[in-house]
């Protein structure tokens, strides 16, 4: 990739962590718990060892929400792909769909359900690196965020796929921002969807802003090139809504 940016790389990736590289990008690691604990430990290692500055807790997701496409249209993972950072018998069901989705299979039988407040002392106690929360949604939540002394926390309701009726990420923000905001970085992801957007989030007090599924769309249309319009796209469309706004690019 040829702009400068942070990328936010999922742990449930088909390429090996420690081959993506981008030399103007900052790499952040989106971290699930696995319930077998030495299989996080050994991620958080590699993570390590590959230059990634931070580690995101995804902190919604003990389990994936009721997706009923990926039940009706019984999606696994394609063939020719696999979890390409983990062992065959850590990556095998996510290739079966048997009762439905391969991917919510995959998570039951994976992840760590018992997440917990006290769980962040614990991931503390093997990584000095940056630990970031992602899924909160609640002022009350961010400032227990603070209290454990993470360095940052990312508003998010996991692209609306985990619990029907929960709160935009962007109507959520603002009583974060009111709680916490001169004392922890604050970040959005969520419902981004053109520069307007990323505007909004800024101006209601994110310090950046995250976006996945436009990016995914240009790399369907038309690979490395559809995603790099993409991202200048919504470049435009941030730089014109700032001068419209009056507002300067810091």
């Amino acid at each position: 990739m040829r702009m400068s940016d942070v990328r936010l790389l999922l742990v449930l990736n088909y390429t090996i962590l420690g081959k993506i590289t981008a030399p103007n990008a900052i790499k952040w690691f989106q971290l699930y718990v696995f319930s077998n604990r030495q299989v996080t430990i050994n991620l958080i290692r590699r993570v390590e060892r590959a230059g990634y500055k931070a580690i995101v807790l995804t902190v919604d997701t003990p389990f994936f929400g009721v997706r009923r496409r990926d039940v009706k249209n019984r999606f696994a993972l394609p063939r020719h792909l696999k979890l390409a950072n983990f062992d065959g018998h850590l990556s095998s069901k996510i290739n079966s769909a048997d009762s439905g989705s391969g991917l919510n299979e995959y998570a039951v039988d994976q992840f760590d359900r018992s997440l917990s407040w006290e769980d962040i002392d614990w991931l503390k106690s093997i990584t000095n690196l940056p630990i970031i929360l992602k899924g909160i949604l609640r002022a009350d939540d961010a400032l227990k965020a603070v209290k454990k002394g993470v360095q940052g926390i990312l508003v998010s309701n996991h692209g609306a796929r985990q619990l029907d009726t929960v709160p935009a990420s962007i109507e959520a923000l603002p009583e974060i921002i009111k709680a916490v905001g001169d004392k922890i970085d604050v970040y959005l992801d969520s419902g981004i969807r053109q520069g307007t957007d990323v505007f909004k989030a800024l101006a209601l007090g994110a310090k950046m802003v995250f976006f996945g599924r436009p990016i995914i769309w240009g790399l369907t249309h038309g690979g490395e090139e559809g995603v790099l319009a993409v991202l200048k796209l919504m470049k435009q469309e941030i730089m014109h809504t700032l001068a419209l706004a009056g507002k300067l690019s810091k």
